[in-house]
């Protein structure tokens, strides 16, 4: 089958070509438009070629920064040896030429066994932990108490707990959460998606100090025959795995001495460090267990870590640490104290949102609820567990609740005392539900206070916790709502707002 003619014979001039002669004709004097618009191309992917490799080519500066992304690495210059290293590849080369072939074959063979022995220390599993003096867990088995009153709420509170334990054992058992209505197992994004028994794990210093010993061995088992990290390809909050899995795994260590709390603790702890790797040591709020790719959640503030989730690591990573003397996980969340202490603050007060790789603050939001609670509690709870010595945390704290108490902390016209939010300068009259633990918390701090205020912080604590008691009390439920917001008109506290 022929091709069809673009144009009919008539129509074609073809140039005879005479034996020998040139393939072009000799009146062409000047190329086509075609030829010059590609030899222009040529020229112009030449000159831009040579413009890139003036720019792009590295230069002798002290220092050469690579952007990978998720940190920034730099790189000390060195001074090349004499003997560079492509000339060195090649001495080696052919060394390794002129050797005979049982030599080569007995190198191969040796690299072969050293190869294997490391395949065999992996399966092995982890090298254990070194032993160390277990601390003395007080109020666990103190008995029961004298006071009738006492008993019996402490006995309807252990009811509840087997009450909810036997749901879960029954509807939901190695998911991470049960849905009550819907008699089933439930798994939220902050546990990528994985049956990982969150709730097991998270119950487990519960059940132990309430008594409830068989309930506690039950979710041991669990643990012990199914809770594994090799290999999980899921992407978790690093703040929620740390305070539930890390934290509920060392505390069920310490209250039982049974080994295989501590050795999944550090096994995860081990999955968790690549969130650190950020330009500033910030750690990114997700990281993927597998990949140890980290990022962090869409909806904060231009891409910001979030405070109360980076600021509540210490004292899970500083026992990681004890237990398995590694001193890493000290130094992760201790450079994060540091980075936070050199930093301006608006205020003295501490935004909610510090993004990861450029070191800077994002929204200058405050608040001692939601995104921020838990930093502060951990600063005071670092001083009480390192027995009162580490002072540098007991500052901090302390610098934080006065700017805290300077800018946020109001009365109501009925006489309530409230935390307020800070945003961008403006105090907002909102109080939210998490702030209430706020209460405890100035309670817990007053002894040690600078100035002699252990008094104040009582009172400022008891006042705190009277506002909260009484938001519940005045709704037709008894139940406190995500966050209020306080008016200051006759005869009005607060109106509620659901999130």
């Amino acid at each position: 089958m022929t091709t069809p003619a673009l144009l009919p014979l008539s129509g074609r001039r073809i140039p005879a070509l005479s034996p020998g002669a040139s393939s072009f004709p000799h009146h062409r004097a000047t190329l086509r438009l075609s030829e010059k618009f590609i030899l222009l191309l040529i020229l112009s992917a030449f000159i831009t070629l040579c413009f890139g490799a003036f720019f792009f080519l590295p230069d002798n500066s002290k220092h050469k920064r690579f952007d990978l992304g998720l940190e920034d690495v730099l790189i000390p210059h060195i001074d090349a040896p004499k003997m560079g290293k492509h000339a060195a590849g090649q001495v080696e080369a052919k060394e390794k030429l002129r050797k005979s072939r049982a030599e080569l074959q007995a190198e191969i063979q040796t690299e072969k066994v050293r190869v294997v022995e490391e395949l065999k220390k992996k399966e092995a599993g982890p090298r254990p932990l070194p032993p160390v003096p277990m601390p003395k867990v007080v109020g666990v088995s103190d008995g029961e108490p004298p006071e009738p009153a006492v008993k019996e709420k402490r006995d309807k509170i252990r009811e509840m707990m087997k009450h909810a334990w036997d749901s879960y054992r029954q509807y939901g058992w190695g998911h991470n959460e049960l849905k009550p209505l819907a008699k089933k197992g439930h798994t939220t994004n902050i546990f990528g998606n994985s049956q990982m028994g969150a709730t097991i794990v998270d119950a487990l210093d519960s059940l132990y100090i309430m008594g409830l010993h068989e309930e506690f061995k039950d979710g041991q088992e669990w643990i012990e025959q199914n809770l594994d990290f090799t290999g999980v390809n899921a992407e978790v909050s690093v703040f929620e795995v740390n305070i539930r899995f890390i934290g509920g795994l060392l505390a069920a260590y310490y209250l039982s001495g049974q080994e295989v709390f501590k050795l999944k603790a550090v096994q995860l702890a081990e999955k968790l460090l690549p969130a650190f790797n950020t330009p500033t040591g910030i750690p990114w709020a997700m990281v993927n267990l597998k990949s140890g790719v980290g990022r962090n959640w869409g909806w904060a503030s231009a891409g910001s870590s979030i405070l109360a989730e980076f600021g509540t690591l210490h004292m899970e990573f500083v026992h990681l640490t004890y237990l398995t003397g590694n001193p890493v996980y000290y130094q992760k969340v201790m450079h994060i104290r540091k980075l936070l202490a050199k930093m301006d603050r608006p205020n003295g007060l501490y935004p909610n949102y510090l993004n990861p790789r450029t070191g800077r603050w994002g929204q200058h939001h405050t608040s001692v609820g939601g995104l921020g609670d838990s930093f502060y509690e951990y600063l005071l709870k670092a001083w009480l567990m390192s027995d009162k010595t580490d002072t540098e945390a007991r500052k901090t704290y302390d610098d934080a609740i006065e700017a805290i108490e300077r800018h946020l902390i109001r009365k109501s016209n009925g006489g309530l005392t409230f935390i307020g939010e800070w945003k961008n300068g403006h105090l907002e009259r909102k109080m939210g539900h998490l702030t209430c633990f706020a209460g405890g918390m100035f309670a817990l701090g007053a002894d040690g206070s600078p100035d002699d205020k252990a008094g104040h912080y009582l009172q400022l604590g008891a006042e705190i916790a009277h506002t909260c008691h009484e938001s519940y009390d005045r709704t037709g439920n008894a139940l406190l709502p995500a966050s209020l917001l306080v008016f200051y008109k006759k005869n009005y506290f607060f109106i509620f707002y659901f999130f």
